[in-house]
């Protein structure tokens, strides 16, 4: 349990921040059967008609 000491507040914070960008990169970059709606990676909602 040491290793967790070694951990800070701004590590944690900047990890998250890099997951949501990846997570925004990723749906303005795949095609929507991957990351948008219905998609099988990203699904950001219900699939139109």
């Amino acid at each position: 349990m040491h290793f967790l000491t070694q951990i800070s507040f701004d590590e944690i914070a900047a990890s998250l921040l890099a997951c949501l960008l990846l997570r925004e990169l990723m749906i303005l970059g795949l095609p929507d059967s991957v990351a948008g709606p219905g998609g099988w990676l990203v699904d950001t909602g219900e699939e139109e008609g």
